[in-house]
């Protein structure tokens, strides 16, 4: 079973170097020397948990946890703060820009470690993310659905999934495929939020099978943008010679030999703006009719309840 890794930045060199004795032997250690550094890479290796320094050149440890926090992809990652002794006011600074845990320096190893284990332990039963692209996961979704439902306001929610996942996913492999449903939930979450507002909720039902839920007056335009997106970078995911020929070969659900186009991405629009919606289930049962009927045109393509295709 690979480690569990731990990001640690501190702009000194001394400090990594006892964090990189008091850890190794346990986990996987990431280092940067400063907030800009440590949240690049974050950005591309994902650690399960963070220690930041609190003073740093470049980005400090208050501004890297608020980055961090607003990112909604990142946001889950425990962060613990390192403060000088006494310096009471850098640990509040951390704590409320959204540091989960505070440790001053000089810290026991012993002491570091048992605290690296709680928190990793309460945000594993804690988290209700896909794993994979750490969106909300159904538990939230469906917390947030009934939330709507209740509230008896307008509101729209779009289920989307990709076409031709699994024959891409049998021919590149899965290493590859996850690739492709990362870059989708970042084109979800882009363009859900630049549209729809910081209001607006994009889940992660499993798989290639998303969730996004916004007022109804904007959801079409959000589509659009998602599917105009989507499929620029669609020819991306494949080789240059797959590019050009435009098609893989594969096998469907059913084992049957079949010539597969690009990816592209079918979602279909619930919306109780001319339907009285009264519980969950009817959002899903109408949401999944909608997508097996947007897949019939075999292009990206978003329908509503009225089934016609937009």
């Amino acid at each position: 079973m690979p480690k569990e890794r731990i990001l640690t930045i501190d702009d000194d060199p001394d400090i990594l170097d006892v964090l990189d004795l008091t850890l190794s032997e346990h986990y996987d250690v990431l280092q940067a020397p400063n907030g800009k550094e440590g949240l690049s890479i974050l950005q591309s290796k994902t650690p399960n948990l963070v220690i930041c320094d609190y003073m740093m050149p470049v980005m400090n440890g208050k501004d890297f946890c608020k980055a961090v926090k607003k990112d909604v992809l990142l946001r889950h990652i425990p962060i613990i703060m390192l403060t000088g002794k006494g310096e009471v006011h850098d640990m509040i600074g951390g704590i409320e820009a959204g540091a989960d845990d505070y440790i001053v320096k000089p810290f026991e190893p012993e002491a570091l470690l048992a605290r690296i284990r709680m928190i990793l332990r309460r945000t594993e039963q804690s988290l209700d993310a896909n794993p994979l692209t750490h969106l909300p996961g159904n538990t939230s979704i469906t917390e947030k659905l009934q939330e709507c439902i209740d509230s008896k306001s307008p509101f729209a929610v779009g289920y989307a999934d990709l076409d031709k996942f699994k024959i891409y996913n049998d021919k590149y492999g899965f290493e590859k495929g996850d690739e492709v449903i990362r870059e989708t939930a970042r084109i979800l979450i882009k363009n859900v939020r630049q549209l729809a507002g910081e209001d607006a909720f994009i889940g992660h039902i499993g798989g290639d099978d998303f969730v996004f839920i916004t007022k109804d007056s904007v959801i079409d335009d959000v589509c659009r943008a998602i599917i105009h997106e989507f499929d620029t970078n669609s020819p991306m995911f494949y080789s240059q010679e797959d590019r050009e020929a435009k098609f893989i070969i594969g096998k469907d659900r059913l084992g049957n030999e079949t010539r597969a186009g690009l990816l592209s991405i079918s979602i279909g629009i619930v919306s109780n703006a001319h339907t009285e919606i009264s519980h969950i289930a009817q959002v899903s049962e109408i949401g999944a009719d909608l997508k097996k009927y947007a897949k019939t045109f075999d292009r990206s393509v978003f329908v509503r309840d009225k089934r016609k295709a937009l």
